[in-house]
């Protein structure tokens, strides 16, 4: 639901391809823009769609000012 880096974007869509997947977009609710660059540049041909381009990320990688880390707040961890 969210893109903040890219990083895991672009791994799920590399493990896509890898599988044969040939038309694939990205539907996010949040996004940092580092993180649309990133998915972009490495998979030119993946269409990105989100609902919010917040600021950036924080010291923490984190979207800003955004949601915080969301698997934190749904489960309770830290």
């Amino acid at each position: 639901p969210m893109l903040a880096t890219g990083g895991s974007a672009v791994m799920a869509i590399d493990a896509l391809k890898k599988r044969g997947a040939t038309k694939i977009k990205l539907i996010t609710l949040v996004s940092a823009p580092i993180g649309v660059e990133t998915v972009q540049k490495a998979h030119p041909d993946v269409d990105v769609y989100t609902a919010g381009l917040d600021e950036g990320l924080n010291e923490h990688g984190y979207i800003v000012p955004g949601l915080g880390d969301a698997g934190d707040r749904l489960f309770g961890t830290h």
